[in-house]
């Protein structure tokens, strides 16, 4: 999947503006990064748009245990999206993932993720 085909994918599943779904994509994926293994943030950036791989890349190590709560309040922090929307908008980036990369990659990257998280990322 290329660039512009996910952030459209993103803003509209999200009803958010192109400029809206980039800062939302990046935010995610940066929040994503220190939730799970540097390895398997770089496996996934792997299949994603080159565009979206330093959002992925530089997260510290090991991966911070956070739960899904505080994963929404980073992403707002960091995005600006209005925090009665976070979710909903979180959930459209994650499905927007899970089409643009391999089924496998997408199960081991929410394999990493406490069941807490199953709202944000969507039924397998």
């Amino acid at each position: 999947m290329k660039q512009d085909e996910f952030m459209t994918k993103v803003g509209q599943r999200a009803d958010v503006s192109l400029s809206a779904a980039e800062a939302l994509t990046a935010a995610t994926l940066q929040t994503l990064a220190e939730r799970i293994s540097g390895g398997e943030a770089q496996d996934l950036a792997a299949q994603l748009p080159e565009e979206l791989k330093p959002h992925l890349t530089g997260a510290d190590e090991p991966a911070q245990p956070f739960d899904a709560e505080e994963f929404v309040r980073r992403v707002v922090e960091r995005s600006g999206i209005d925090s009665d929307r976070a979710s909903a908008a979180i959930r459209a980036v994650f499905t927007t993932v899970r089409e643009a990369v391999a089924p496998g990659e997408f199960d081991d990257v929410t394999a990493q993720l406490p069941k807490n998280f199953q709202e944000l990322v969507g039924a397998s």
